[in-house]
């Protein structure tokens, strides 16, 4: 049996990223399933440029904030305590609006824990 708190303040955030990411899956020891806790300040990005997942289902839970989300379908608007998720094969890129008047703060869920399968999209390629 294995159990663990993990305080995600104590994990160190990633750098070059458009927006404080902290791998707190990695850290917990989980090897099935990404667990990423994102803040993002209005006008960033999270975490990545519009793409999609070969494999990876993702699932964005908002703990405080509003996360808009661009997808093929149109913008979505998830609201704190909401839940977006996205399908393999499906182009989204989630950020806080320029005028968004608060930080939006998320957890981030993907499973399989698969590394290299996030694909830039183009919109202007269809």
């Amino acid at each position: 049996m294995g159990y663990r708190v993990v305080d995600t303040e104590t994990v160190e955030p990633v750098s070059d990223r458009p927006c404080e990411l902290r791998r707190v899956g990695s850290e917990a020891g989980l090897e099935t399933v990404a667990l990423n806790r994102f803040r993002a300040v209005p006008g960033e990005q999270v975490p990545l440029t519009y793409h999609y997942h070969t494999e990876q289902e993702e699932a964005f839970y908002v703990l405080s904030g509003t996360l808009f989300v661009e997808t093929l379908d149109g913008t979505f608007e998830v609201p704190t305590d909401g839940l977006f998720v996205a399908d393999p094969e499906s182009p989204h890129r989630a950020y806080n609006p320029e005028d968004a008047s608060e930080p939006v703060e998320l957890l981030a869920l993907g499973s399989p824990a698969v590394s290299g399968d996030a694909e830039r999209y183009e919109p202007d390629e269809e």
